[in-house]
């Protein structure tokens, strides 16, 4: 089967250095994406627990974090040409 992404999801996904082919399911893409999301999560709270920044900053990191996968609140379907 071939997936056609639309071309701002392919941006977005670029940014990450992720670049799918068109046979690439998108459901693979997006678990791939979760585990960058996931892994910056992980370093992040291993930073706060090795005291590299006050605790305080630690939401608004979180909340950045976040705003760098907007792709992960959209339905996979979403991210195809129609």
């Amino acid at each position: 089967m071939t997936y056609r992404y639309r071309s701002d999801v392919l941006d977005e996904l670029a940014m990450h250095g992720i670049r799918p082919l068109g046979s690439t399911p998108p459901t693979r893409v997006r678990d791939l994406l979760n585990d960058l999301y996931t892994y910056e999560l992980r370093a992040l709270r291993a930073r706060l627990l090795r005291g590299e920044f006050p605790k305080a900053t630690y939401a608004s990191r979180v909340v950045a974090v976040r705003t760098k996968y907007p792709l992960l609140s959209l339905a996979v379907d979403a991210w195809l040409e129609s």
